[in-house]
């Protein structure tokens, strides 16, 4: 009738929806390729610079990639608009590991930000330093990180902390002690945002530095209930590994399972009959297999998977050590604290931290009190079905080892019709867990219900717990087994609505229920297998059928029934024998065997014409695995089917039957063992996941935080305040310099840098970025600061369009290199001398001298290990017997240490033995060592004489690579690929060529331009080749350079990392005249960010050493 009533109403809804989001951001959302943003970033107005921030960042959450609006964002950081700098942080933070060489535009901008008024300035200037992934910044961002762990705000103290694991995976081990000192300073805060940011800190850093905990333990205890709820969980697992480490377990716990003779009668004399007998009985609470309770504490402390790999093995704790490992959870203050601050916890509104605290009661509280934790553990049921599968995961193991515990509460663990699969599974192994003779009748009318659920795998988890309830209370036994004959009833199996498949599975849980049932005492269960025997014939479960076969084989003599029904069931089977299942197949060989070897008489003689009958049926079976069962079966029972029959058996005939008796004849004892389980650390992942996962660390060895191990821990951060002051000025030299040769030589003005940065450091309004060339520090710096002013950045934001503007930075201007020449400068390798460093000292080794240089030589052993060639010489005036070289962490691993300590050490392959070394005489070795990128000295132990010396292998990376032959063309391909976060710049001075070049001044002859350039080239090729194990790719100079200018000189070498085989390309170009210290720029364009970098630090300080002189 009104036929405009439609489209009005598709007009409301649509206007409906804009008057909802009218006061909202929603339209940021609208269009994903939206123009008018990059105008509004170069608004004047900070409002338009907002609305285009919230765009991009709106663009963000969808997935997209605006990455390309980087240098318009970044010209806005210097805004003074909190709302723009906040979202430009925002922005900056999103993509500066992406776009770190254009983020480091803004540095200064972030360092100046450190010091304003507003404290959430200064917090998220830190954040967006720490959050640019770039290892030469990392001096600076500890410099700020420390600035900012003194902060009058607790929001900057906070996010300092939250920077120090970014900044500790950014540089490894270089800045670890700094690092450290920076947390025990902040762990020693009162803020309790700062503690629990700082225990973060503490668990990513150095999680085994506990003395660093001993000095605030009651300090962080009583400020533990005030810490925000993350960080209460990471504090309250480091509280318990110290309580461990430094006073032990708790004699009243579970964990006393590891005390000697706890089980038995007899005392371990260490302590009081009385107090013994206190400690026995207190244990004792609630606590029914105390092998169980024994291997949960061994999997708390040493894992689940190394205490079964020393299962075997005299793996027992002496009596006076375990004594000594134990304190009194009653008398020592240290754990009567930690109980006390935690028990607050046990109520806590997180579900991770209750289970925390619970852990913590769990494993040090006495046994009488861990019954707190029932309560809240059972509360936590009502949350949601990802918290209730946890939790349950928990309780299952704490009702394993103490059933008495949840005793009272099994309601709580009946199933609901709305709980997930996983919690239903988890509530019935409970229930089976917990029950007792006074809950087994209530438990048992909820099973009943549980078998017809229409849900038939949860049936037959329903029919597994009935058999370990069984198993568990033998009292009802025969009631179990009523119940499960009822499931495998034909009655039962034809009148089920659901399909065949969910109702075999529930057939076969039933089978093996029983099965498991009547192991534990065959005779009282004659019936039971009787029932089975008969429903044989209804049952077509090829596994189902298969089982009740074994049953009646196994048990063939049990009673007076069954002997007489086993012949017949067998002449049954053995007339279908062709139409079973191979399962069953297999159980119909083996029960004809059992049933021969046990009778005697008439019924022999039938079992024997049974078994032959259906071993030569065997015989043709189209299964192979069959047919090879019945030849053994046969060879093995030869003297039952021999022609001269069984009394003429000659005597070497007994062995097989000997041992067909003992492979079919002895009855199998039911097992009591349960190390199917694995068993780790309440609440922690692994736990659910029911492996160790990674980060998953047991339990700290009792009482092994000694008392000079916290008197070293306490003096550790002062006696290295004075090595900090080098990262705190900012030097990106020294550091990396000293791992690599003690002969290195820095340039006299690294001293005059170094004082300078460490004086504007005392400034808080100077910058703290000091860049230093070694060359022409002056010069470097002013241009440096030139290029890092405002118009130096607003000029390059103009011309980004340039693809080659981000290697302006290098110092080569892209109209130098407009065309260029290939220079041939021949074979240089009578030139290259790899560099010898020295193993031992004779003056240090009574004589002996050894020396070791780095071979280019591939590994004969694998290709990921370095070769170094290792000479010994014998200085002395008598002989040298047994000399070898051993890695020091072997004594440790044969001492007993953990091998998961040694993960990813530097390790050898053990050299060839010198068995004499005469006077006078030199013998040479070669090592072949695999250091996985560690670039700190390697000890090891030199053997000779029978005495050893310490002695250290200083790794070179320059040989953790090996050539990579390409042409010049692949070259520039493969740099093309490894742009912006894969490329690194330093700059360096180069001196060897003037020698060579003074040399022919001498002598009268004045050198070309062509001589000149050959000098240098073949100089800087050879320096390059005698420190790194590179390809020589090309030579290239500008074809238009001047006499004597040396400038645009370019030698590319590449090569390839030897653990990865990931390529690593490095470009040097010069810059100066030839008679003069020329500026060189190493470029390395590698995927591996840490390499690279350390690798162009390495070039950067051997490329100014003088040259080595023969």
């Amino acid at each position: 009738m009104f036929t405009q009533f439609g489209t009005t109403a598709e007009n409301f809804s649509k206007a409906s929806t804009m008057v909802f989001r009218i006061g909202t951001d929603a339209h940021l959302y609208d269009d994903p390729d939206d123009v008018s943003i990059s105008p509004l970033l170069d608004s004047k107005f900070d409002s338009e610079k907002c609305e285009a921030l919230k765009r991009l960042l709106a663009l963000i959450a969808q997935g997209l990639d605006v990455s390309n609006y980087f240098p318009q964002v970044v010209k806005n950081v210097a805004s003074q608009s909190l709302e723009v700098k906040k979202l430009v942080y925002l922005y900056l933070l999103h993509y500066a590991e992406r776009r770190p060489n254009e983020a480091l535009l803004s540095i200064n901008i972030f360092q100046r930000d450190l010091g304003d008024q507003n404290p959430l300035v200064r917090a998220w200037a830190l954040r967006t330093m720490a959050g640019i992934r770039l290892h030469v910044i990392s001096p600076l961002v500890l410099v700020a990180v420390r600035k900012c762990s003194r902060d009058p705000s607790v929001y900057v103290r906070k996010c300092a902390a939250n920077a120090l694991p970014k900044l500790h995976d950014l540089r490894l081990e270089e800045n670890a002690t700094s690092i450290i000192e920076i947390i025990g300073i902040l762990l020693n805060d009162n803020s309790p945002g700062v503690v629990g940011a700082a225990a973060a800190a503490f668990a990513s850093v150095c999680p085994n530095n506990l003395p660093l905990i001993g000095r605030n333990y009651k300090r962080l205890c009583e400020i533990l209930p005030d810490v925000e709820e993350w960080g209460q969980i990471i504090l309250i697992g480091i509280l318990l590994r110290y309580v461990i480490a430094r006073h032990g377990l708790a004699k009243e716990s579970i964990m006393a399972s590891l005390l000697p003779n706890i089980f038995n009668n007899e005392n371990t004399g260490s302590e009081s009959d009385t107090d013994y007998l206190e400690i026995k009985k207190t244990y004792e609470i609630g606590i029914q297999e105390p092998e169980l309770v024994a291997m949960v504490s061994r999997s708390y402390l040493a894992g689940h998977d190394k205490y079964l790999s020393h299962l075997n093995n005299s793996d027992t704790i002496s009596s006076e050590n375990t004594s000594s490992r134990f304190t009194s959870s009653k008398n020592d203050e240290n754990v009567k604290i930690l109980l006390q601050c935690t028990s607050p916890l046990l109520w806590s509104r997180n579900s991770a931290v209750v289970l925390a605290a619970a852990g913590v009661h769990w494993i040090m509280a006495p046994v009488e009190e861990i019954s707190k934790i029932v309560k809240p553990l059972l509360f936590l049921l009502r949350s949601s079905d990802a918290s209730k599968y946890v939790v349950l995961c928990n309780i299952q193991v704490f009702a394993k080892v103490m059933p008495s515990l949840f005793g009272q509460n099994i309601e709580d663990f009946f199933i609901s019709s709305s709980d997930a699969y996983q919690v239903k599974a988890l509530k019935l192994e409970i229930l089976s867990s917990i029950a007792t003779d006074a809950s087994i009748s209530v438990i048992f009318q909820e099973f009943q219900d549980y078998v017809r659920d229409p849900d038939r795998r949860f049936a037959a988890n329903t029919v597994v717990a009935i058999g370990l309830c069984a198993k568990k209370n033998p009292q009802v036994a025969h009631t179990c087994v009523e119940g499960l004959l009822a499931l495998t009833s034909p009655k039962s199996i034809n009148s089920t609505s659901g399909s065949m498949d969910d109702e075999a599975v529930v057939l076969i849980q039933a089978i093996t229920s029983i099965k498991d049932i009547i192991k534990q005492d065959p005779p009282s269960h004659e019936n039971a297998i009787i029932c089975l025997i008969r429903n044989l014939d209804a049952i077509k479960v090829p596994v189902a059928r298969a089982m009740i076969v074994w049953i009646a084989g196994e048990y063939n003599s049990v009673g007076n029934i069954i002997p007489k029904m086993v012949p017949v069931i067998l002449r049954f089977l053995a007339r279908d024998f062709p139409s079973e299942s191979i399962e069953t197949k297999y159980q119909i060989l083996n029960a004809a065997v059992k049933v021969l070897l046990n009778s005697k008489g008439e019924d022999f003689h039938t079992a024997k014409s049974v078994l032959s009958y259906v071993l030569d049926l065997a015989k043709f079976d189209l299964n192979y695995d069959i047919r090879d069962r019945a030849r053994v079966l046969r060879k093995l029972l030869s003297c039952y089917f021999s022609s001269s029959g069984l009394e003429e058996k000659e005597d070497n005939d007994e062995i097989p039957l000997l041992l067909a008796e003992h492979i079919f004849g002895e009855t199998i004892k039911a097992s009591t063992e349960m190390f199917n389980n694995r068993f780790y650390l309440p609440g922690s992942l692994s736990q659910i996941v029911f492996h160790a996962a990674p980060g998953y660390e047991p339990l700290p060895e009792p009482c092994s935080l000694t008392e000079s191990d916290m008197v070293k821990g306490l003096e550790g951060p002062t006696q290295t305040e004075d090595n900090d002051s080098d990262v705190d000025s900012g030097s990106l030299n020294e550091e990396e310099g000293s791992y690599y040769s003690e002969d290195s030589v820095t340039a006299s003005t690294g001293t005059d840098n170094e004082s300078a940065a460490s004086e504007s450091d005392n400034n808080n309004t100077d910058s703290l970025i000091n860049f230093s060339d070694v060359g022409k520090p002056q010069e470097a710096a002013n241009g440096l600061s030139e290029f890092m002013s405002k118009g130096a950045l607003e000029s390059w934001l103009d011309d980004n369009d340039n693809p080659g503007s981000s290697q302006n930075v290098a110092g080569i201007d892209n109209n130098e290199r407009i065309s260029s020449a290939r220079i041939s400068i021949g074979d240089i390798s009578t030139r290259i001398k790899p560099k010898i460093y020295t193993l031992l000292d004779p003056t240090y080794g009574n004589g002996l001298k050894v020396v070791y240089k780095y071979s280019s030589e591939v590994s004969t052993m694998s290709p990921s290990l370095v070769s170094v060639d290792t000479i010994f010489e014998n200085c002395s005036s008598d002989p040298m017997t047994k000399l070898f070289l051993t890695h020091e962490d072997y004594e440790l691993l044969d001492q007993g240490s953990s091998s998961e300590s040694q993960k990813d050490v530097p390790d050898f392959v053990p050299m060839e033995k010198i068995a004499i070394l005469e006077p006078g005489q030199t013998i040479k070795r070669v090592i072949h060592v695999h250091f996985h990128h560690h670039l700190l000295p390697m000890k090891l132990i030199l053997w000779f004489n029978d005495k050893k010396h310490p002695v250290k292998l200083r790794p070179d990376i320059g040989y953790f690579i090996k050539p990579f032959i390409m042409d010049l063309d692949v070259f520039s391909q493969k740099e093309s690929q490894l742009p912006g976060m894969f490329e690194y710049t330093r700059r360096c001075s180069f001196t060897d060529h003037l020698a060579e070049l003074a040399s022919d001044d001498k002598d009268g002859d004045v050198p070309s331009t062509k001589d000149s350039f050959l000098i240098i080239c073949e100089s800087l090729a050879s320096k390059m080749l005698s420190n790194a194990n590179l390809h020589l790719v090309s030579v290239n100079m500008p074809v238009d350079a001047n006499l004597n200018d040396a400038s645009g000189l370019c030698l590319r070498f590449s090569g390839e990392i030897l653990s990865n085989s990931i390529p690593c390309l490095v470009s040097v170009t010069l810059d100066g005249k030839s008679f003069e210290p020329l500026n060189a720029t190493v470029k390395i364009n590698c995927e591996e960010t840490v390499f690279g970098l350390n690798l162009l630090n390495r070039i950067v300080n051997f490329l100014p050493e003088p040259r080595l002189t023969s």
